[in-house]
């Protein structure tokens, strides 16, 4: 592929804008300024600068972000930043959105693609992907509360029971719950049921995938493909 359609797919501007830019000697391919924009490469593993920050090339953007409180998981938000704003302008101009959303006080793991046959995958109930959440309670957690998430609790908008797929108190007041679908609000209306309130709600992992203790809120991190969420085994079940 030519160096400036090599940037053009990575977000890097229209045509044109690409095309000064490696013009410019602002590209680099294996630490060497490239100033032929139809200069052809293998993608396959390619790794270009661009005025000195190294990028992978990549078919199709996955990444994982430390989502902070305080931003909407939406491309409009209405009364607080969107969490694509925490992204650099190259995926941002490719679209990426997130897989699934978390209200704008919860905090933790949080994907983002630009693969949408990738985000229907990942939000359809029909593969059960576990997201894990920890959860600070404002009364005390007791055993009834986790033998009643673990049974299923009926939401305000469908009769059927809501199950958690695994659930077990953390401390006196916190609750680690594996949730398999993605209902608005569910975890605040899960805890709500059984007769306790969310106070702090954060998302600790997706799928296989954990979120890493070195980034930091509001850092982003590449993933290398979907393989990266392979499910793990369900958690033990627990009324504790």
């Amino acid at each position: 592929m030519q160096i400036s359609q090599v940037l053009f797919s990575q977000g890097f501007g229209t045509r044109r804008e690409c095309e000064s830019l490696v013009a410019a000697g602002f590209v680099s391919v294996q630490g060497v300024v490239c100033e032929d924009p139809w200069q052809q490469f293998d993608t396959d593993g390619l790794v270009f600068g661009v005025q000195g920050v190294s990028w992978p090339y990549r078919e199709r953007a996955l990444v994982v972000l430390n989502k902070p409180a305080g931003y909407e998981c939406s491309q409009k938000p209405k009364h607080h930043a969107s969490v694509v704003s925490l992204l650099p302008a190259p995926l941002r101009r490719r679209g990426l959105q997130p897989v699934g959303r978390l209200d704008e006080d919860t905090t933790g793991l949080l994907l983002l693609t630009d693969d949408g046959s990738l985000i229907h995958r990942l939000t359809s109930p029909r593969h059960h992907v576990p997201k894990v959440y920890e959860v600070v309670c404002k009364h005390e957690v007791d055993s009834k509360q986790v033998a009643a998430l673990l049974a299923g609790v009926v939401l305000d908008d469908d009769p059927k029971p809501v199950k958690a797929a695994a659930c077990e108190a953390a401390g006196t007041h916190g609750i680690r719950l594996t949730l398999t679908e993605g209902k608005y609000h569910q975890v605040k209306r899960m805890v709500a049921a059984v007769g306790n309130r969310v106070e702090g709600l954060h998302r600790s992992s997706f799928g296989a995938l954990v979120l890493p203790t070195d980034l930091a809120p509001g850092q982003w991190r590449w993933l290398d493909g979907p393989q990266a969420l392979t499910s793990a085994p369900m958690p033990t079940q627990s009324s504790r």
